[in-house]
């Protein structure tokens, strides 16, 4: 705990259901990676309902570093981003954002065809597991991409230029199916990609660039094929709404008793979620109007038990299972997780066992879906006996999924707990201290 008497620390007055309305904006995993797309054009490209998170200010600093002209709209959350004077940055500069964000590593297409070299630094992101950049740099040397990596990081070049390739992903991760997007469509050729991801958020960076006037084609099983352009322009573009926050407000409603409706929240990119909730005991209500979004609430009663198992898109989403696991202490009999995407994703739960909850977790698989973690030492699956009785605690927060969940329990808990390391939500939550005030949370500043 004393590592942590620095970091921000939020005090929760916890018990109270949360009831009210709050909107999200554009999916934190689709606006960075649209930022970065902006690269690519001849033009100027305008993005909408940017949400103001870390996430998004190292990006636009990593724009700017490289000459992009980064300016706000009117609206509340519009940027324009002037790429016409696109430059290399210098390192030093760069490495100010060593360790704060895995986004840079998608900078090496656009800067490729732009500037024929990239400097990345040394990345940072949540400590949920390996989440290994070999693919990308694999599928950037198949692409004739050459990497030398330096004391500091990594120096990316090109010198016959990116040419089109035939690659298959060991598996469906987002990172490397958006690097091989950003950098395909302007490469020589055509680029067959298989295994690829085909979460919302690439569909979306998909649209951007076909907007952008690339030709991708999206065929069955996990195929992806990229005719590359010379020329791509800028373009306008509202982004999906942010899938994971949605469901971060929905488990919060049901593991407090609460009532939130999410404006701006779509239906069809939760369909799976939506599926869970209402096996665990949650209702919901969709509001399809142009200014719509979901209504969670707790509807009374027993929640039930549920088996959880998250998968790549479209299944659970991995980032979708610590908040419910929350609200999955409140439900009667035994619910079981089986998480099959990152193999250290459940450490936060040692915080929730603190607070009350009887969460035991488990090398071995606990389900039926195929599993890379099955024969291997990482502990991916747990079992959680309910209802507890959630009890404050003093919480330090590890990584930004698991920050909220830990949020979730200090507002479901009875008494006063302190969270500490809050800034780690700030990467993925728009201003979320201000929507806990919209719902009625009782918080403040420690």
């Amino acid at each position: 705990m004393e590592a942590a008497l620095t970091t921000d620390v939020l005090v929760v007055h916890g018990g109270s259901p949360l009831r009210g309305q709050i909107r999200v904006r554009g999916a934190k995993n689709l606006v960075s990676k649209a930022m970065v797309a902006a690269l690519l054009g001849d033009t100027p490209s305008r993005l909408y309902d940017v949400p103001a998170i870390r996430d998004v200010e190292i990006v636009r600093g990593l724009l700017e570093l490289h000459g992009v002209r980064v300016t706000d709209g009117e609206l509340p959350g519009e940027l324009s981003f002037d790429p016409s004077n696109v430059e290399r940055a210098n390192v030093d500069e760069i490495n100010v954002h060593a360790g704060s964000s895995r986004i840079p590593i998608l900078f090496c297409g656009p800067l490729l065809h732009k500037l024929g070299h990239a400097f990345i630094p040394d990345l940072g992101g949540c400590n949920i597991g390996g989440r290994p950049i070999d693919f990308h740099l694999q599928a950037l040397r198949e692409m004739g991409a050459v990497v030398d990596k330096t004391p500091s990081g990594l120096d990316i070049t090109a010198p016959n230029g990116l040419q089109g390739t035939k690659f298959e992903l060991p598996y469906p991760s987002v990172g490397a199916t958006e690097q091989v997007l950003l950098a395909a469509v302007r490469a020589h050729g055509v680029t067959e990609l298989r295994n690829a991801a085909v979460e919302p958020e690439i569909m979306d960076l998909i649209a951007i660039l076909q907007k952008m006037g690339a030709i991708i084609n999206v065929h069955t099983d996990r195929v992806i094929e990229i005719e590359g352009v010379d020329r791509l322009r800028g373009y306008t573009h509202r982004p999906i709404p942010d899938r994971i926050e949605t469901a971060s407000w929905a488990a919060a409603a049901l593991a407090t008793g609460g009532d939130v409706y999410v404006q701006g929240a779509r239906q069809a990119d939760m369909m799976t979620f939506l599926n869970l909730y209402t096996k665990v005991g949650g209702a919901f209500d969709i509001d399809d109007s142009p200014t719509g979004g979901i209504r969670f609430w707790h509807p009374g009663g027993e929640l039930k038990a549920v088996l959880l198992e998250t998968d790549v898109h479209p299944g659970f989403m991995t980032d979708w299972q610590q908040p419910m696991v929350v609200a999955l202490t409140q439900a009667r009999g035994l619910s079981i997780v089986h998480e099959t995407v990152y193999e250290r994703r459940l450490g936060y739960t040692d915080a929730l066992n603190q607070m009350g909850a009887t969460i035991q977790t488990y090398r071995e698989c606990l389900g039926g879906t195929p599993c890379r973690f099955g024969r291997r030492n990482f502990t991916h699956s747990a079992v959680i006996a309910g209802p507890s009785k959630l009890i404050a605690h003093d919480v330090v927060i590890p990584d930004l999924r698991a920050g909220f969940s830990h949020l979730i329990a200090a507002l479901a808990a009875e008494g006063t707990s302190k969270v500490y390391g809050v800034e780690l939500i700030r990467r993925g939550y728009e201003d979320f201290e201000a929507k806990l005030a919209a719902l009625g949370a009782s918080v403040e500043k420690g």
